[in-house]
Order: C-alpha cells, then sequence, then structure tokens
C-alpha cells in the first residue's frame, strides 16, 4: 500500500480508509470462518442423531435389520463426508485469515518505516535550514536610515518618521507606529 507523504506524516485519509478496508475484509472473513463452524456443528448433531437411530433400531429388531442398516451406515457416511467438507472449509478460511493478517502486518511495518525515514528526511532538511540561517549575520539599521522606497525621487515616502510628521516629537508616538489607536 502506497500512502501520499503530507507535511506531517501520511495523508490520514488514504490511511483511514486503508483501515477501514481491511477490518471489512477480516470481518467478512471471521463471519465465513464462523458460519463454517457453526455448519460443523451441526454435522456433529446429525451423524449422533444418526448414531442414535440406528441403536434405537437395533434394540427394536424391525425384522429386516440389514435393510435398517444398510440405511443407517448411509447416513453415517453421509454426515461424515459433510462434516469432512466443512472442515476443509474452515481451514481454508482460516489460512485466508491468516495470509491477510500477515499481509495487512507487512504493509503495516513498511508503511512505518517510509514514515519514519520521510520523518528523518525532514528533520535533516530543517537542521540543514537552521544550519544555513543560523550562519547569516544581520547588522542593525539605525532608525534613521532612509529606506529605498525613500530613495526613489517623486515616490512621496518619507526617509523616517520623524521626516513624516514634519519633525514632530517621534516620542509621543505608542509603540507599533499608530497614534490614537487602542
Amino acid at each position: 500500500m502506497r500512502f501520499s507523504v503530507v507535511e506531517t506524516g501520511y495523508d490520514q485519509r488514504q490511511v483511514d480508509h486503508c483501515l477501514d478496508e481491511i477490518g471489512i475484509r477480516l470481518t467478512r472473513l471471521a463471519a465465513r470462518a464462523e458460519g463454517t463452524a457453526r455448519a460443523g456443528r451441526e454435522w456433529d448433531e446429525i451423524r449422533d442423531e444418526a448414531t442414535a437411530l440406528r441403536s434405537l433400531l437395533q434394540r427394536l429388531d424391525l425384522g429386516d435389520a440389514g435393510r435398517a442398516s444398510r440405511g443407517v451406515h448411509e447416513a453415517e457416511r453421509e454426515a461424515g463426508d459433510l462434516l469432512n467438507r466443512a472442515r476443509v472449509e474452515l481451514d481454508a478460511a482460516r489460512e485466508e485469515a491468516r495470509q491477510v493478517r500477515e499481509r495487512v502486518y507487512a504493509e503495516a511495518v513498511q508503511a512505518r518505516r517510509d514514515f519514519e525515514a520521510a520523518l528523518y528526511a525532514r528533520r535533516r532538511r530543517e537542521a540543514r535550514v537552521d544550519q544555513l540561517l543560523g550562519g547569516l549575520v544581520a547588522d542593525a539599521v539605525p532608525a534613521d536610515t532612509p529606506t529605498a522606497a525613500a530613495g526613489v525621487p517623486g515616490s512621496g515616502v518619507p526617509a523616517t518618521r520623524i521626516a513624516a510628521r514634519g519633525g514632530a516629537d517621534a516620542a509621543s508616538e505608542p509603540p507599533g507606529g499608530r497614534a490614537g489607536i487602542r
């Protein structure tokens, strides 16, 4: 399974969808396994009932015991065949569930490895940016230095706040540059 890598890991919707799909498949497999097990119990009950009927026939001794005995043996054989088929289906369902479980586990392990690799790469990029930005030296600019816009003739932009007010008292303005707004 492949998930899109986003800034903080994997796309949560994709991961949730994948987990929902796996949950549905496991539920279906569990239902099949339960149905097969239930069928096996029913065949055990049928076999027990056939055995009880055979013993009843033997006690009654109806005269044609050979024919009744053949019918009982045939019923037992049929019940045994059905039971064997149910057991084969149960084993197949268990094997399929095991394979799905192993595949999902392997995909989860791979997704975790991919996530950790992406996270490691992101941390390396972050450390590199910090290293690059840490090496920059910025000189302090005096407050009365004209800006680039002030150097353009006719722009109407004053070089400093003092020039903008025509030399008025700069100390009366609160920090932030907006006098009178609270």
